[in-house]
């Protein structure tokens, strides 16, 4: 009898444990750097698990630089132009630097979304001739 509940106790601290770990492991979490300004946007990941959002404002016939790589884990990024439409969405693995013209002046939202992921993000306006 004394056996079986000092089994139930060890098993039950041992699934307490898992569980405790696997929601610190799987927490909102960002290591490294970020600058958002009106006209740039830069992450270095070191490790980011989360969702992260900054705005833009850009005019109509600029261009937008942006050199995205993935090196570990999950990364995802989103650019939505003023009237919500998706300019880009990818995970930095297949294409890593491009730029998009800008067509309509507004608010453009960049969305990353990461799980466990390491890598860097850098969207800037790009002067006119570069």
């Amino acid at each position: 009898m004394k056996r079986k509940i000092i089994i139930v106790v060890l098993l039950s601290c041992l699934l307490i444990g898992s569980a405790v770990c696997l929601i610190l492991y799987n927490r909102e979490t960002f290591t490294g750097s970020r600058t958002a300004n009106p006209d740039s946007y830069r992450l270095t990941i070191v490790r980011m698990n989360g969702t992260d959002r900054h705005t833009m404002e850009l005019r109509a016939g600029d261009r937008l630089g942006i050199q995205f790589r993935t090196e570990r884990g999950a990364l995802n990024l989103e650019i939505k132009a003023p009237d919500g439409a998706v300019l880009y969405s990818g995970n930095g693995t297949d294409v890593t630097g491009f730029s998009l013209n800008v067509t309509q002046s507004g608010a453009y939202t960049v969305t990353v979304r990461a799980r466990h992921a390491k890598g860097t993000i850098r969207l800037e306006r790009e002067e006119p001739g570069q």
